[in-house]
């Protein structure tokens, strides 16, 4: 078999914090004399139920690591190991998600604390090779005029390359607030050319993606796996062009699924959906983006279906086309070198070609609901 390690790929679903490697998060609570909890370097993924209690737990924990986080030379260390990582993983282009608000206390201000993170985003590309972009994502925990401030900050640093802001994002607990109360923030961002990327369909099933899409146009949803659940909300999404981020290790450690075998991976891509995927935060799941290949092949995939996955991956990206024809050139030459399982017709089933890719986010204000 391929090695998945050398496929080419993007990553477009990692938390900011989560995205840390267990070893820095000790190293940094050492050196701040802050105790962790052993369930965050106990080496064990984190395995919780799918519901309020489930979430806090999940929440908790997320929290505790993100207390170390509280100088500008920590958020420079780990967006640069994570460029590094994402190099190790063959990933051309990471878009890292980020809620500046956590981090604005210990640096001034939630503008800095963008700015830091996406200087040392050019500064990682440029020395690893791998396109670091943002995505500035507003919380279902804090208020939505919040959220219209935030997008304000990043339509002022929007753009498609490394260290520019490339979407506007929601996330945490669906459960919490109601989701058309984002929408002005959603509109400010995409008036800017930002890509609307919230979270939906991980929790809660279709009745909440479909109140995801009509309130807020996502060019991509995270997660979105509750959608298998509806085959006229997959038809819905495909005609629409919304790509997935699905997670399947996040899918299993948050209770959303009991087991690899139940996430519908193949009901999506059999759907005709981008699916991309995503290591969420591996800080908790312990696994990074080649593992959720891997974890496709676990269900069956060939190597010719996980090349479709990634490109999937480069189509659903916001990079340039020049960068995207690029990389699916480097996909098909991975899937053209010898070796095991193989089957080459289903290699081109995500659009690689500039004419089947879809339409720039600030076109997609009126989608076919």
């Amino acid at each position: 078999m391929r090695d998945l390690r050398a496929l080419p790929k993007t990553h477009l679903h990692l938390h900011f914090t989560g995205s840390m490697r267990v070893s820095t998060l000790q190293d940094l609570a050492s050196e701040q004399g802050i105790r962790l909890p052993e369930g965050l370097t106990d080496n064990v993924a984190l395995q919780v139920p799918a519901d309020q209690r489930g979430w806090f737990r999940f929440q908790r924990a997320y929290d505790a690591a993100r207390k170390v986080v509280r100088s500008e030379r920590t958020m420079r260390r780990i967006i640069r190991e994570a460029a590094q990582d994402e190099r190790a993983e063959g990933s051309r282009r990471l878009e890292i998600q980020i809620d500046p608000t956590s981090y604005a206390p210990f640096v001034g201000g939630i503008t800095p604390a963008l700015e830091i993170v996406l200087d040392e985003a050019k500064a990682a590309s440029r020395d690893t090779g791998v396109q670091v972009a943002v995505v500035v994502a507003a919380s279902r925990l804090h208020h939505p005029l919040d959220a219209c401030i935030l997008a304000r900050l990043a339509a002022k640093h929007a753009g498609t390359g490394a260290g520019e802001v490339v979407g506007f994002g929601l996330s945490n607990d669906e459960r919490r607030g109601t989701t058309a109360n984002w929408e002005h923030a959603f509109a400010i961002a995409r008036r800017a050319g930002l890509a609307s990327l919230p979270h939906g369909g991980e929790l809660l099933g279709p009745g909440h993606i479909r109140e995801v899409i009509r309130s807020l146009h996502p060019a991509r949803l995270g997660h979105g796996v509750r959608a298998a659940e509806d085959p006229a909300l997959l038809d819905l999404i495909a005609e629409n062009d919304i790509a997935l981020e699905v997670c399947p290790a996040s899918n299993i450690s948050l209770g959303v699924y009991p087991g690899l075998h139940d996430i519908p991976l193949r009901t999506l891509l059999d759907a005709g959906i981008k699916v991309a995927l995503g290591a969420d935060d591996p800080l908790l799941f312990l696994s990074r983006l080649t593992a959720q290949y891997e974890n496709a092949r676990a269900l069956g995939f060939s190597d010719s279906l996980l090349a479709r996955l990634a490109h999937c991956s480069v189509s659903a990206s916001l990079a340039s086309d020049t960068d995207k024809d690029a990389w699916h050139r480097e996909i098909d030459a991975w899937l053209a070198a010898p070796g095991s399982g193989a089957d080459k017709s289903d290699s081109h089933l995500c659009p690689s070609s500039t004419a089947d890719r879809p339409e720039p986010a600030r076109a997609r204000d009126s989608l076919r609901i």
